[in-house]
């Protein structure tokens, strides 16, 4: 029971994370660079900030956690930094292909990496026991990734250029791929941080917001990364214009701050589910997993809603729905 109550919660966030994008049609005259740095701000500052600070035990500060391990600290920061390259890289991602696809791929690679390298690292053996498991695990997910991949490979050839740039503004098939894979190898640096910073889990926290710190310095260092490039990008553009349109205000920063809400909402859930499950067990290990499985099978869902497969044929939609019950069925084979 525990079990079911911790994916449940898992599945809550991966949806508010799957769900992030949608606001971005609701912010207006604003280009993709301001948009991407504004709603960073809530999304890696703001609310990973409010969210440690629940993992503060009595007598105790936020401060005082993040320097019991300095070099746990600065690990989790550093791998941050890398992950950001994935976030940054993440959302063009979605901007060349779409959001099923691009989440299909990129969290798709970020999913396998982030599971077997951990478990590497932790001196786990991948051909027997609990790694075999677990191998096999993320090669069910990868499999189920790439019969959606697939699909969505399908889905551009049966489309007229007309339709792609009416659903997808931006497409750009081969672009979007490489973007794709970059950001999931990148992206994968994040359960690295988390896994580094470990240390940071003092005795006297909630177990349902024990990992919260860590992901403060990983989405602190992910904010540096994207930072630098927004900032970039609105000097090259001239699109420093954008802060300075104050009408607009009350609505983009709320849209923003909405975003950046329903993107953290992955790595809360993650946390609190994490608490449910056995520790040490095939579902633990698997968890990161398990979110980037359910990430992708929400994405597709809301791909569908926004209409990014309309007009395709009916193999290609069959080809997606077996890819998603590959998906579905990877989320539950390590407990079975």
């Amino acid at each position: 029971m525990n079990t079911l109550i911790g994916l449940l919660i898992i599945a809550v966030g991966s949806f508010g994370q799957s769900s992030s994008y949608v606001p971005i049609n609701k912010v207006k005259d604003w280009s993709w660079e301001s948009f991407w740095l504004t709603q960073g701000i809530f999304a890696w500052l703001v609310f990973p900030f409010l969210g440690a600070l629940l993992a503060v035990p009595e007598g105790s500060s936020l401060g005082q956690i993040l320097s019991v391990d300095s070099s746990a600290t600065f690990k989790a920061m550093f791998f941050g930094v890398l992950w950001g390259v994935g976030g940054l890289t993440f959302g063009l991602s979605m901007r060349y292909l779409g959001v099923a696809l691009g989440q299909s791929i990129a969290l798709g690679t970020c999913a396998s990496l982030g599971t077997i390298i951990p478990a590497i690292m932790g001196g786990e053996n991948l051909f027997q026991g609990k790694g075999l498991v677990l191998l096999i695990g993320v090669c069910i997910t990868l499999a189920g990734i790439a019969v959606i991949g697939y699909a969505g490979s399908l889905r551009s050839k049966n489309m007229s250029e007309e339709d792609r740039k009416k659903a997808i503004k931006d497409f750009a098939l081969t672009k979007g791929l490489l973007v794709a894979l970059l950001s999931g190898v990148m992206s994968a640096c994040f359960n690295l941080g988390l896994e580094a910073g470990k240390p940071m889990m003092v005795p006297g926290m909630k177990d349902l917001f024990m990992t919260l710190p860590a992901t403060l310095m990983v989405t602190c260092g992910g904010f540096i990364t994207n930072a630098i490039y927004c900032l970039f990008q609105n000097a090259k553009n001239k699109t420093f214009g954008d802060y300075g349109k104050t009408s607009l205000y009350a609505n983009n920063i709320l849209f923003c701050a909405l975003a950046g809400l329903l993107w953290y909402s992955q790595f809360f859930g993650l946390s609190m589910g994490k608490s449910f499950l056995e520790p040490g067990s095939v579902m633990m290990a698997f968890s990161w997993s398990i979110l980037m499985s359910l990430n992708v099978i929400f994405s597709n869902v809301w791909g569908i809603i926004l209409k990014e497969w309309k007009g395709v044929s009916k193999t290609t939609v069959r080809v997606l729905l077996i890819g998603l019950a590959v998906l579905i069925f990877s989320l539950v084979y390590p407990n079975l």
